[in-house]
């Protein structure tokens, strides 16, 4: 039986945080298993909000795909490759924003808080509002069964099958798989100061960071505003590092860190010095992985070439259909005789 096809994809403006190892890659590596996944490196879409920043943009990609095989993902199980050489991302993304309403990119929820939140750039760009488009290109040009999401992605995924019903309408001649959401489990971890984790916040701490580096950003985690003094009884369910104790300590742990928390037992410092120890004891096989793949950055590129030569191949294909329905194969006239 042929398997399932998922598409996903990771920006490179910077380095892995744990919400993406958590939210993300660790279910990656459980899909491959299961699915023909493809997973690529959307260095496009970091151009969307970070389009004066782009210096380090190789170091990033090296650093994705460190991450990526350090978390177990295996390019003989999944397609790893990158968005910007593979041209066809871009035509597709240029005929849909042909056919793609302006209202529907200004009322993707992510748009509008993204607007709020991020105060130290300009993000009044048509790359930033078009970003949807971009993505939907993305997917489908890989025919994709599925997309892991969370809920909060599920408007982007649902503008995507309405960009390719819309294109079905409009040239009457069905060319893509609609895609569906694969919601899974995965825990939702906010940032040290309570917000969602984003590099864009500066509220992350990252899978590249030092023991040294966790600990302080652990002891930086917005506790009970209420638990002025050690002395003064605390609530967990108001403190952001309980949500952190939630997904790296154990049931046994945290039901003596909520007794003593709201008793008042145990002050905030020592509570998050065995929050830092648990995080980075669930880290350990990554650091591991980290220090193997980091030695090999060569390695980590052929690998990353390799899956790209492979996706291009798909890519190709479903574009030349698009470009059937479309009517607009021009390249064919240069073929001619």
């Amino acid at each position: 039986m042929t398997r399932k096809r998922i598409l996903s994809g990771m920006q490179t403006t910077g380095r892995l945080h744990l919400g993406n190892w958590l939210g993300a890659l660790k279910n990656w590596v459980t899909l491959q298993n299961d699915y023909d996944c493809y997973f690529f490196a959307a260095d496009w879409h970091a151009l969307s909000s970070n389009y004066e920043t782009v210096g380090d943009l190789k170091g990033n990609l090296v650093d994705l795909g460190v991450n990526w095989l350090a978390a177990g993902l295996d390019p003989e199980k999944a397609t790893l490759f990158v968005q910007s050489l593979i041209r066809e991302h871009a035509v597709l993304h240029l005929y849909f924003s042909m056919i793609t309403p302006l209202p529907w990119l200004e009322r993707v929820p992510s748009y509008k808080e993204k607007m709020e939140n991020i105060e130290n750039r300009d993000l009044h760009t048509y790359g930033f509002l078009g970003y949807p488009v971009l993505q939907a290109a993305d997917i489908v040009l890989y025919q994709a069964d599925f997309v892991p999401v969370g809920i909060d992605q599920l408007p982007h995924l649902e503008l995507t099958r309405e960009i390719v019903r819309r294109f079905h309408d409009i040239y009457r001649t069905p060319v893509f798989t609609e895609p569906q959401g694969k919601l899974s489990a995965v825990p939702k971890l906010p940032g040290i100061d309570g917000r969602k984790m984003s590099k864009s916040y500066n509220n992350a701490i990252y899978l590249s960071d030092t023991a040294d580096e966790v600990a302080t950003k652990v002891k930086d985690i917005v506790t009970d505003a209420k638990r002025v003094r050690k002395t003064d009884p605390g609530e967990p369910n108001d403190c952001v590092a309980w949500k952190f104790h939630e997904v790296f300590s154990t049931a046994d742990e945290n039901a003596v860190t909520a007794q003593e928390c709201r008793t008042a037992a145990r002050g905030c410092v020592a509570c998050k010095k065995q929050l830092s120890a648990n995080i980075l004891t669930s880290m350990g096989p990554l650091i591991e992985g980290r220090a193997y793949w980091e030695q090999r950055p060569n390695e980590v590129i052929d690998i990353l070439m390799a899956g790209t030569d492979r996706a291009r191949t798909v890519a190709a294909a479903t574009l030349e259909k698009a470009e059937a329905a479309l009517h607009f194969d021009v390249a064919s006239l240069v073929k001619r005789g």
